[in-house]
């Protein structure tokens, strides 16, 4: 593999953690022989208990495993017919400006920047969610941005290009990459802003090391998603910012790390609020509540360490088998330990 190919997903991308809506059931696809020895006990309890049923559960994982197959190509063309035919409402909000930023959230960055920083005193500046629970809430944005970006969002919308999921588990949102955020809003706010909290609540896994991301919008309401059922994200670092609107319902709950299963598991509820964002580890098990009432948008960047994944994917639990990508990847680079002779 050419040395300067360093995007990267790891072969599991297109086998493992695949959602099963119906079911809320995360599986993995190697072959139909595999799937049907592993799982038709368990789904033919979960009331698939037909051959009809069976069969129609085998389509929607093979359908699910050809979309990763093509996503690389797919998402290629599709930001190209965005940036061709997509006139942004709100052209300002896509380069980052301190503006956009509660005054709470730049005192909390400026100290922790600070060469005499400590992670005792930022958590003391910081809401901590149940002690003993790494979940960490702080104000990130002010009402103004959230009110346009949100505006921005529901241009986007309702415009005719194409738009892709924002990931499996939701089917409302927007691929922040898409419309061409990363480059002047994303990246820096990772590196600038939020790397410097993350290295001092969370360099054991990777806080001060964040060299990657991949960020969208998720839309929850009745008639839409309502709720996201309990799973953990392809991240080192997650941040979740509620950008509102008026709703009812739609808390978080977070468990444990994901190792321990959720009958073992107390859950800790927390509130969504406008403009605050939540800072968790990926791994930590996590879901959301319905939403019973109104609309509510969030903001999620998966921040990623490649010294961290390179070692372990935390998908599948094994030293990364890497297949090169066009686009951004999952967070792997050529460092990893295992590669793959395979380009998508």
């Amino acid at each position: 593999m050419a040395a300067d190919c360093n995007r990267f997903v790891c072969r599991c991308f297109f086998t493992h953690n695949i959602f099963l809506e119906q079911y809320e059931a995360h599986v993995t696809f190697e072959s139909e022989q595999q799937f049907t020895s592993q799982y038709r006990k368990a789904f033919y309890n979960r009331g698939c208990n037909t051959e009809e049923q069976w069969k129609s559960l085998l389509r929607e994982v093979k359908e699910e495993v050809t979309r990763r197959e093509k996503l690389v190509a797919e998402s290629k063309r599709r930001k190209q017919q965005i940036a061709q035919a997509y006139s942004p409402l709100h052209p300002h909000l896509y380069n980052l400006e301190e503006s956009f930023l509660s005054d709470t959230f730049l005192q909390v960055v400026r100290y922790a920047k600070r060469n005499d920083a400590t992670a005792k005193e930022l958590v003391s500046m910081l809401e901590v969610c149940q002690q003993g629970l790494e979940v960490y809430r702080l104000p990130v944005f002010t009402e103004s941005f959230c009110e346009q970006f949100i505006e921005e969002l529901e241009h986007f919308e309702s415009s005719d290009v194409p738009r892709g999921r924002p990931n499996t588990m939701n089917n409302y949102g927007v691929l922040l990459s898409d419309l061409g955020f990363d480059e002047h809003f994303i990246n820096p706010l990772r590196r600038e802003y939020l790397q410097p909290i993350t290295a001092l609540l969370f360099p054991q896994w990777g806080g001060d090391g964040l060299d990657s991301h991949k960020a969208f919008t998720v839309h929850y309401m009745p008639g839409k998603d309502t709720e996201l059922s309990y799973h953990y994200d392809n991240a080192e670092v997650t941040l979740s910012v509620c950008l509102g609107r008026e709703f009812s319902g739609g808390d978080l709950y977070f468990g444990d790390m994901r190792q321990v299963l959720l009958e073992d598991t107390q859950c800790t509820e927390v509130e969504n609020r406008p403009t605050y964002g939540l800072l968790h580890r990926g791994q930590h098990m996590h879901g959301a509540l319905p939403t019973t009432q109104g609309s509510r948008y969030n903001l999620i960047i998966w921040m990623r360490a490649s010294a961290v994944r390179n070692k372990l994917c935390p998908m599948c639990n094994r030293p990364p088998q890497l297949v090169q990508t066009e686009g951004e990847g999952d967070g792997f680079t050529s460092d990893a330990v295992v590669q793959l002779c395979a380009t998508l």
